[in-house]
């Protein structure tokens, strides 16, 4: 196997899960900052929370030089829109964004292309005390704020992506309170904010072209139910590719709820009734200003097995699972990117794949994760199919470089390749980690 000439091997980290300092030189505190600080509530498990993480704010050089140790051609990385703009939308924090100017010539200096996320789900608090992304208002905030950082990098970063995975921000933040803010909403005002994060999209994607021209891409990263046949027959593959997109059952969970409003500029004839009723009120020039992107980055964990039917077919007992009870479903990266790029007609890009470990260290000192290496090793020779068949794949990024804050699982799940004792900081590069600097020198042919 084999991958193309200038595939892109890389990994992925965001804002709050690596930085920490959470209130360092001037950062405004964001909802997640909130978040985990409401320990009446106790939203994360054992009260954890990302004031200090992995501490990248202060140690990402050590951090790049690991980066570079291991081969890695691109790193993914989102902004805190809170250290940049403390309010979300006044003035310019410099020392902020110098952190980020300093990571970027980090990267560059040491042949690692930087990719910025401008948001992973960090909004500045400012901004959610006035209805964050329930507020049409947070949508000139966002254009400004990708501008911003548009005019600080031009020349520098090529690679954007303006938000990752707006299924998880609309359902999980104002759906279900799983994820900050934590608000329980009706579907019909869920709908709304995914229009909001869509006219947001598009502005920034407007903004950062003004700014840079046609030498930056500007993608988005979606995330939802992707299924997969169960035999591979050409009536099999049709119905997983329709039970992808239906939104008739578990809506907020599927990529077209954002990538059709972008794109398609409308919603599937599937959407379920809250959404057809909210989609009554937008306007016909809200969608003359939806913006295709330039490329649709997909976070690949585990998909949906159907039958010929389209019926979901239940796993086996004593199915394989991560270490967060994941189901192992390598098939899901065939043909999840192959349907994607099958139902819009743009190229797409790996923007996470990993999965969880019980990870440890050994009594010789090191992390072996075998698990972590077949895992990984299954879902890229099934990345390799999706391109034989014709799937414009540009790279593939793995999620995560380091053991990180995992949201309300706090740090009782490690999906690194690079372990992080949280007492002290220290990093200890895994078996994987290896392994996979051996799949970037080879690309791929080892296999």
């Amino acid at each position: 196997m084999s991958f193309p000439e200038k595939f892109i091997w890389g990994v992925a980290c965001a804002s709050y899960q690596c930085e920490g300092g959470w209130d360092a030189d001037g950062k405004g505190p964001n909802i997640w900052d909130e978040f985990c600080h409401d320990l009446t509530s106790q939203h994360v498990i054992k009260g954890d929370t990302g004031d200090v993480a992995c501490d990248s704010y202060h140690r990402f050089r050590e951090d790049v030089a690991l980066m570079k140790a291991h081969n890695i051609q691109a790193y993914r990385f989102s902004i805190s829109w809170a250290r940049v703009i403390p309010d979300g939308d006044g003035e310019v924090n410099e020392k902020g964004l110098q952190f980020y100017d300093d990571l970027v010539e980090e990267l560059l200096a040491n042949g690692i292309e930087p990719m910025i996320t401008l948001y992973h789900w960090d909004l500045p608090a400012a901004l959610q005390d006035k209805g964050g992304w329930l507020n049409r208002d947070i949508v000139n905030a966002f254009g400004r704020y990708a501008r911003i950082v548009a005019e600080r990098f031009k020349g520098r970063v090529k690679k954007y992506m303006t938000l990752n995975e707006p299924q998880c921000v609309a359902q999980l933040g104002y759906g279900n309170g799983a994820h900050a803010p934590g608000w329980v909403l009706s579907e019909e005002k869920v709908a709304r904010v995914f229009h909001i994060l869509c006219l947001a999209h598009s502005e920034a994607y407007r903004q950062i072209k003004a700014v840079c021209g046609e030498d930056v891409i500007v993608g988005a990263v979606p995330c939802g139910r992707l299924c997969y046949p169960e035999k591979d027959t050409p009536e099999n593959r049709e119905a997983a590719y329709r039970a992808s997109f239906d939104l008739s059952e578990g809506w907020s969970f599927t990529f077209n709820i954002f990538l059709d409003s972008l794109i398609l500029k409308q919603y599937d004839d599937s959407a379920p009734a809250p959404v057809k009723k909210f989609a009554a009120t937008i306007p016909a020039e809200d969608w003359e200003k939806m913006e295709a992107p330039d490329f649709i980055g997909i976070n690949v964990y585990q998909g949906t097995m159907v039958d010929e039917t389209g019926a979901v077919v239940k796993f086996h007992p004593g199915f394989p699972l991560t270490a967060c009870k994941w189901n192992v479903t390598p098939e899901v990266m065939h043909y999840g990117p192959m349907n994607i790029y099958r139902r819009y007609g743009i190229p797409v890009m790996i923007t996470e794949n990993g999965l969880s470990c019980n990870d440890r260290v050994y009594l010789d000192g090191q992390v072996h994760d075998g698990e972590r290496i077949d895992f990984l090793h299954r879902y890229l020779l099934e990345l390799g199919k999706a391109i034989d068949e014709g799937t414009p794949v540009k790279g593939y990024l793995q999620w995560s470089f380091l053991d990180n804050f995992e949201w309300s699982n706090g740090y009782d799940e490690r999906f690194g390749i690079i372990y992080v004792d949280y007492r002290d900081g220290t990093r200890i590069p895994k078996d994987s980690a290896k392994w996979y600097a051996g799949v970037i020198a080879a690309n791929g042919t080892n296999l």
